[in-house]
Parts: structure tokens; C-alpha cells; sequence
């Protein structure tokens, strides 16, 4: 199925990388961006001028209907949340309008307008939360330990109900972490690889680090939206988690990274307990069996070669003096 595809979200991470993949499979990419964030379509570089931007006010029912009914899309792909998990409880209600009110009023337009339009919902292993068993399916109770989490999950029941109740086509992807080099330097995979760079570079002399046993199923951001997208291209509309199945802790992160630049991360890096999540979970990892065998999906990129590619990019970065 090709047409148009809309993507709220999509200049962030994942934004960018399935903006890439579609165009690669002949479709029209349009991205819905509110207008304060116009200024950060600059994020997509190369991509900028082969997307269409339409700017609209996610949090305006009446708006988004005439938006799905202008473009008539065959897919959407609702990307739109806060990027940073811990940033949620700064403004959990803000959370809960952005998430869950951007599916909520997707949805309803769908409906509305009468459309066909295939509909993917962005959700996160954060709504596994405090887990009582590991690996973790599609089976696994919810238990979300933060803002972010509780807002991913009410928007993923959001979905499930419109599509039980009035029959859509939507689907909803319960993604790990998932990284690359395009990843805000708050996240700690990109912190670490970026302060493997500047040492490397004699720019910077520490790394300070919360809880190195915490661990997580890291992936890369362009095999997950692979994924997305074979979501909707199947017969039925089914819920799906993605991961890779494999723990890794900060600290095989941060020896990784140092690695990369033949430096000993143990003479760099330094424990700092005030950056400890208080809401750090350490047995998410994910059981992608269901995505394997019914999508024919699979994880191409290692956590090695992933942190290569990171540290490798972000020593150019700092090299050519650009944006970091």
C-alpha cells in the first residue's frame, strides 16, 4: 500500500527515520506539525524538502478533521508524545492532552470523515512499567510507574476501543528503546556517546553516570519504524511488541562506547546517585516473537554496531564543529 501517509511527530527521531523509509517506498509523507514546532523541521536535513508540512494544532478537534479530509490519507502514523520520559512529570496533564488526546481526535476524524485510512499508534514498553515477569508480550499486564507511561498506555486503550467498537484498521507498536545517532543528547545512550566523543577529542575530561547495573533493551530507531509500517500493511489490525529481546546494562553502554575510541571508560566515568531514576525499572525487555513470525520482522542492527555508529557520528559532529 502506498498514497499519502501522515506522521504527527515527525520531526523527531523516529519521525525522521520513518519519513525516510516511506519516500523510499513511493509515498507522499505529509508531516502534521503544531506551529510552535515549525521551527523544527530543520531536524529533518535532508528530508526537509522532500515532506509536505501541514501545520495544524493537534489539540484542535475540528482542525485535524479537516486536515485528514483535505490529505485523505491512507495511513497515519501518531509518533506525537514528549521525547523525554522523565520530562512527564513536569506536566502530566500536558502529557496525558498530547498523547492520548492527539489519538483520541486521529481516531475520532477517521470515523468521522469515513475514510478507510490505516492508523498506527506509537506506544512504549513504558507501560509495562513494574513488571512481574519478563520477557514481556502483548499478554503482559500494564503496570506504567510514571506520567508518560500512564498516558502512553490510556492512548493505547483509546485505540484498542475505537477499533473493537467502530472496526478501524489501527494498531498499536509497544516499542523498546530504540536509538541512532539522531537521538537529543539527554538520552543517555546519546550522552554517553557523545562524551566518549569529546574525551576522545580532549574536549571534556569526565562522564558523569546514574546507576550503571540499570539495564535495557536497546534497539536502533530504523529497524523499529520497519516495523510500524509492517503493521499496517497486514490483514488485520493487531497489537505488537518490538524490542530486541536482549538486555544490555549502562555499563557494557559505556565500555561499548569508550571501546569505540580505545579509551578505558573507567578512567571517565564517575557515579553521580542524583541522577538516578527514582522510577528506573530494570527487567523491561521484550518478547518480539509475535512480530517475527506474523510481520516477518527482525532486528538488523546490533547494540555494537548501533553505539559504533553513534560515537562514530557524533566524532564527526564535534570535529566539523556542527550541531550536536
Amino acid at each position: 500500500m502506498t498514497g499519502t501517509a501522515l506522521i504527527t511527530g515527525i520531526t523527531g527521531q523516529d519521525g525522521y527515520y520513518l519519513s525516510r523509509l516511506l519516500l523510499e517506498k513511493g509515498y507522499r509523507v505529509v508531516g502534521l506539525v503544531p506551529p510552535e514546532r515549525q521551527g523544527s523541521v530543520v531536524k529533518l536535513g535532508d528530508l526537509a524538502d522532500r515532506v509536505d508540512i501541514y501545520t495544524v494544532d493537534l489539540r484542535d478537534s475540528q482542525a485535524l478533521r479537516q486536515a485528514v479530509e483535505q490529505l485523505q490519507p491512507q495511513e497515519i502514523y501518531n509518533l506525537a508524545a514528549p521525547s523525554f520520559v522523565p520530562a512527564s512529570w513536569d506536566d502530566p496533564l500536558g502529557t496525558l492532552d498530547l498523547v492520548t488526546g492527539t489519538a483520541t481526535r486521529l481516531l475520532t476524524a477517521i470515523r468521522e470523515v469515513g475514510l478507510s485510512t490505516r492508523f498506527y499508534q506509537a506506544s512504549s514498553s513504558e507501560i509495562f512499567g513494574q513488571v512481574q515477569e519478563s520477557p514481556q508480550s502483548v499478554e503482559t499486564p500494564f503496570r506504567p510507574k510514571n506520567p508518560y507511561g500512564a498516558a502512553k498506555l490510556h492512548a493505547h486503550w483509546t485505540m484498542v476501543h475505537q477499533r473493537e467498537h467502530h472496526g478501524l484498521f489501527a494498531c498499536s507498536g509497544i516499542l523498546y528503546n530504540h536509538e541512532s545517532p539522531r537521538r537529543p543528547p539527554q538520552f543517555v545512550t546519546r550522552k554517553v556517546s557523545l562524551a566518549a566523543a569529546s574525551i576522545k577529542l580532549g574536549r571534556s575530561q569526565k562522564l558523569q553516570m546514574g546507576n550503571l547495573s540499570a539495564r535495557r533493551d536497546w534497539g536502533y530507531a530504523g529497524d523499529y519504524v520497519d516495523a510500524m509500517w509492517r503493521m499496517l500493511q497486514g490483514d488485520t489490525p493487531e497489537d505488537y511488541v518490538i524490542g530486541t529481546g536482549q538486555l544490555h546494562s549502562v555499563e557494557d553502554l559505556v565500555a561499548t562506547a569508550f571501546a569505540c575510541v580505545d579509551l578505558d571508560w573507567q578512567q571517565y566515568v564517575e557515579v553521580d546517585t542524583t541522577l538516578v531514576r527514582r522510577d528506573e525499572h530494570f527487567q523491561l525487555v521484550a518478547d518480539p516473537t509475535k512480530a517475527k513470525t506474523q510481520l516477518n520482522w527482525q532486528p538488523q542492527v546490533s547494540f555494537d554496531v548501533l553505539i559504533e555508529r553513534m560515537v562514530q557520528t557524533d566524532l564527526a559532529r564535534l570535529q566539523s564543529d556542527a550541531e550536536v
